[in-house]
């Protein structure tokens, strides 16, 4: 199947390869497949399994691969389950017994979903966000005297300057951007079915600090107390988060774009020498990547109600979440290639760095010299 053959937009149009080190379902398998290795190495650490033992079992996990999991899978109806089964079929009987030893699928799939989102933000998102930052510390540098007329209503209303409306921008951004670091500490889990600490408690008389061992090899804590999954709302906080920011950005973008009116002419962006602005009107020059920006908002706007509505799942846990919380990688995404557009947060952070924003001048001036 060719990539064009696909139905949703981010597999063919937005498709980003740094995305899907973090946010495939290959991706998602390696996380996986990660923790259940931490699994493994923390019992070895404890003397319930041999040196030897972590080692083929580090061996076959290097070996496993999303096309036979998905094949064992339609066999016999269960992810992580597959996942297992094809683990176990490379390493020896006496390995067997200690892949998934003591583990429910949530405690898989819930620290693997905490483990990609917390590096995406820091490796991906985050220095994005930063780089943004600094573009627009250096857009009020520029124009902190460059004189510009306010306007509330749309109107006229008293002279500032321009480095002064974008600083509020700066501020906005960088108080969320302080906040977004924390957040991205979510905890994991590793307390088996319904969270109880039932078949841990069977062996050991440290349960919960078995627990936190095994998120210590990843770099994660757990939750302060689970049932079969990972209280929500940890996650619902880094999601919320990512949709502030992106209100902040389709703000400024709103703004941008207004000043590429005609009759005002204060900002531009750059107009590549092939680029063509109407497929009928050769004069147009169109302020797409801020409106772009704004349009990016409304998919991520939306897209976390489903994050919201995930917060429910009834008693220990229901399935009602499970097929839901697979598209919130979506939210996620980072562009790298020029004009590869995710809708999500990603995007907006590239379609600024593309911006050159020219030095406002009257009102009445039609263009402008840039601020280089």
């Amino acid at each position: 199947m060719e990539i064009f053959d696909t139905i949703a937009p981010i597999d063919n149009r937005y498709f980003d390869p740094t995305c899907t080190e973090y946010l495939s379902d290959a991706a998602f398998l390696k996380y996986k497949i990660k923790v259940e290795l931490a699994l493994v190495k923390t019992l070895c650490k404890r003397g319930i399994c041999t040196k030897a033992i972590y080692e083929e079992v580090e061996k076959a996990c290097k070996q496993i691969t999303t096309a036979e999991v998905a094949i064992e899978e339609e066999r016999i109806g269960h992810d992580v389950r597959a996942m297992v089964n094809c683990t176990k079929a490379k390493v020896s009987d006496k390995a067997k017994p200690y892949i998934h030893m003591f583990a429910t699928s949530y405690d898989i799939v819930n620290t693997a979903n905490a483990l990609r989102f917390k590096e995406i933000c820091n490796k991906v998102v985050i220095p994005e966000l930063i780089k943004l930052e600094s573009t627009l510390i250096d857009i009020v540098t520029k124009s902190v005297s460059t004189a510009q007329i306010g306007r509330t209503h749309g109107q006229h209303a008293v002279p500032i300057t321009f480095g002064f409306a974008i600083a509020q921008y700066v501020d906005r951004l960088g108080e969320l951007l302080e906040l977004m670091i924390c957040l991205t500490n979510l905890p994991g889990k590793f307390s088996g079915a319904c969270g109880a600490y039932n078949a841990l408690s069977l062996v050991m008389d440290d349960p919960e600090q078995f627990e936190t061992d095994v998120l210590i090899e990843l770099g994660l804590h757990p939750a302060r107390i689970s049932t079969q999954i990972v209280p929500p709302e940890e996650t619902i906080k880094l999601f919320s988060h990512l949709r502030l920011m992106s209100g902040v950005m389709a703000n400024l973008a709103d703004d941008m774009g207004g000043l590429q009116r005609t009759e005002i002419a204060e900002v531009s962006e750059v107009f590549r020498i092939n680029q063509v602005g109407s497929s009928t009107m050769p004069q147009k020059r169109n302020p797409i990547n801020f409106e772009k920006v704004k349009s990016l908002w409304k998919i991520i706007f939306s897209r976390i109600d489903t994050i919201y509505l995930d917060q429910i799942s009834e008693h220990q846990r229901d399935l009602t979440n499970s097929a839901s919380s697979r598209t919130y990688g979506e939210i996620l995404g980072s562009p790298k290639r020029r004009l590869r557009e995710w809708p999500n947060i990603g995007a907006m952070l590239w379609h600024f760095s593309q911006l050159t924003i020219s030095r406002p001048q009257k009102t009445q001036r039609t263009s402008s010299p840039s601020l280089d």
